[in-house]
Formats: structure tokens, sequence, C-alpha cells
């Protein structure tokens, strides 16, 4: 479910497939008959379980602070169509988006496409027509089979590798490394985050050997040590809007991808663009003592809690949740359990939404509750005044933006 998209469709009379058909067929068969657009365009290439939309929202700031514009495809939406397609950090209007789908239905692309598919299209029609200097494309699912991966990038870059969409990845981190690893090109290089699982390291590692691909994977070649990073060449930084270890990681990855791409960076111009970076829904304060985070699956989870240790030290939070089914609800909650004073349970609406008492039978905290009360309501009142936590799907946090109101 893309939102706004159908309203797309059915202004420019094209058909499209709302299901997840993993495979490249499709897609290459529609960018050949727009012209291959895909082929015009300076790529960086990034998948992971975790961190791609963080690593990319600190590449596209260093970018700009030096005077090179950019174009981002991201997933999902935060809050409709027009956030997935952005072009020097604002969203795609309604007219360049138009231009995009007329060119899409004169092509006679209807029909044969998914949305995700259909919506990759667009954005890289879009992109070879607004010529940002650099696009920075993540993937949707995956990589192997995912429909971004029909480019030849200047660098393939995989943030992170644990278990996630489990039903069309596999059920083990070699499995899903297999997958992310598919985004691996020949003689193109590869950066890596902090891969922790031994498997997901030699399935990367085998693969960028089997392509010819030189390896850059954090801890080994480049790192983040108390802001002074250390790779390719060493900048020196000023700190962090967005907390947590894993983000120093995320801006690390971000920087050594950007240099391994051959592009110049100074160090005045990467400082600043790194302590001015925010992501929305990353251990973003939106109210005092209010945070809202999109950690959907237990490695981000764990990630979450370490970073409630690391800025609240000895203290307990309480969390606000709603998952999506599918998802490992149980390890993700039990990542939480030892910094939570309480876990309140809700349903947003999303069509693939656990319910909050399904969610409930899953956690096994001793203070635990499911709220029917409004979502806005919810997460801005701090009655308890304890710090809280609004976390679990990105589809729920884009359904909260009342919040932004205030």
């Amino acid at each position: 479910m893309i939102p706004k998209m159908n309203v797309y469709k059915k202004r420019w009379g094209i058909d499209s497939d709302d299901s997840i058909k993993p495979g490249l067929e499709a897609v290459q068969e529609a960018l050949v008959k727009m012209g291959s657009p895909e082929k015009q365009l300076q790529v960086i290439h990034v998948t992971g379980t975790n961190g791609k939309g963080s690593t990319i929202a600190f590449m596209e700031a260093i970018l700009k602070e030096h005077g090179l514009s950019t174009g981002v495809f991201s997933s999902p939406a935060i809050i409709d169509i027009h956030d997935q397609i952005r072009i020097n950090g604002e969203v795609i209007t309604e007219e360049e988006l138009d231009k995009s789908f007329q060119a899409m239905k004169e092509a006679g692309l209807s029909g044969f496409l998914t949305d995700f598919e259909l919506l990759t299209v667009a954005a890289f029609t879009t992109f070879r027509r607004l010529a940002p200097d650099y696009v920075l494309l993540e993937t949707g699912m995956g990589g192997l089979l995912d429909s971004t991966n029909v480019v030849t990038p200047l660098v393939s870059v995989i943030t992170s590798i644990a278990l996630d969409h489990t039903a069309f990845l596999g059920t083990t981190v070699a499995e899903v490394a297999r997958h992310k690893g598919g985004i691996i090109k020949k003689g193109i290089p590869v950066v890596t985050g902090l891969l922790l699982e031994e498997e997901a390291l030699k399935v990367v590692r085998t693969i960028s050997s089997q392509q010819g691909s030189a390896l850059f994977m954090y801890g080994e070649r480049f790192d983040m040590k108390d802001d002074l990073f250390n790779g390719t060449e060493t900048f020196q930084l000023a700190g962090r809007k967005m907390k947590g270890l894993h983000q120093g990681v995320n801006a690390a990855v971000a920087i050594q991808s950007l240099l391994v791409a051959g592009i110049q960076l100074a160090e005045e111009a990467v400082s600043w663009a790194v302590a001015i970076t925010q992501l929305a829904h990353r251990f973003q304060e939106i109210s005092p003592g209010v945070f809202v985070d999109g950690a959907h699956n237990p490695a981000a989870a764990k990630a979450l809690a370490a970073t409630i240790r690391s800025e609240f030290p000895g203290e307990k939070v309480d969390f606000i949740i709603g998952m999506l089914k599918g998802k490992d609800i149980e390890k993700t909650l039990n990542e939480l359990i030892q910094v939570a004073a309480s876990f309140t349970f809700l349903t947003f609406p999303h069509p693939q939404a656990a319910t909050g008492e399904q969610l409930m039978k899953y956690c096994h905290h001793e203070v635990k509750k499911v709220t029917t009360a409004e979502s806005n309501t919810i997460i801005l009142s701090n009655v308890r005044k304890k710090k809280k936590i609004v976390t679990g799907s990105l589809y729920l946090l884009s359904s909260l933006m009342d919040y932004r109101k205030n």
C-alpha cells in the first residue's frame, strides 16, 4: 500500500498490482520502454535491514554542504507517495510526478507492473528529467530481486544484515545476506556497516570476491570513534544530532561511501552536515520527553535500547507500540524489556497491522496494557513524567501525524 498512489494511477489510467512480486524482468522491460533512464544517472545503491534511511540522510546532507544536488528514492512512505521521491531534500511535487506518470502512460506501462515497480520507474524517470548530480537509491526489500537492482552504481552500500521479511528473504541470516549482497555488481566497490553475524560476513566477503569488488567493511577499513572518522581520509567531526552508537556507524558508512564513489569531501562541510542531520522518526523528540523511533525488528530494537541506556542512564521509559503482523514481535519486545517501565499497545490503521491485543500476548513485562485512546493524545500526553518512546513500525509513526502541528 503506497498512500495516494491510486490518485495518480486513476488520473492517468495506469493499472498496476498492489502485491509483492520479487523479480527484475518486468521492471527491466518497462525501463527499456522508457528509454533506460536508470543508465543516465550517477547512483549510490543502498540496502540493509536497518540504517538505510539514516545513512542516506547523512549522505544527502553531506552532498548538499558540498554544493551538489541530490535525488533520493526511499521506502516506505512517511506521509504519502510524494516523500518517497525527493529532490534536494524536498518531496516531489504533484506537477513533477504527473509528468512522470504521463510519460509512463504514453510508453504503455499499464497492466504488467506492481505498484512498487511502477513507482521505481517513476523515480528513475523523474531523476533523468531533473538531473540531480547524484541519486541515492534505497532498496524496497532485500536487493537481489528488488526492482531497484537494475542499476550499475558508483558504490554498493550494505548498512546492516539481520532477519526481516523472512517470508521473502529467507529464515536464516545467510539467506538474507545473499539477497542484500545481490546489489553487489562486477568490479563495483562495496561499503558495509557493522555486520555482527559471522554468517553475513562470510556471504558478503564471498560475493565481493566473486564479483571482483573492493570491500570496505566498518571496523576493518574505516570506523568512527569519539566523533573521529578514520577511513580513506580522516575527519574530526563536531558531533551528531542523531543519537546512538549505531548512528555513528551510519554516519561513517555515509562518509566512506561518498569517498569510495570518488567524491572529494572537505572536513568542515562533512562535520557540519553530520551535526545537523535529523531523519524523521529516528529517536526524534517531538514534544518534551516524548520520542518516536521506527524500531520494527529485533536488531533495530536492540539499537534503540542501547541509545536509551546511553541518553538516559539508569532511567526506564514508557513504550507505546504498534507493529505489523509477520514481524518477529516477541524478540523485538524482549530487546526493549530491560529499559522499559511499561508497555502500551495499540492498533493503527494499516491492513497488515497487528491488534494491540495480539501484541500484548507476546510481551513478558509485568506492566502492560492495550489502549483505545486517540493516538495523538497518547503520544503527546506525559502524565507519568517518564520518557516516552513511540515505536514499532514506521507505518504507525506515519499515521500519527497530528503531533507535527505542535
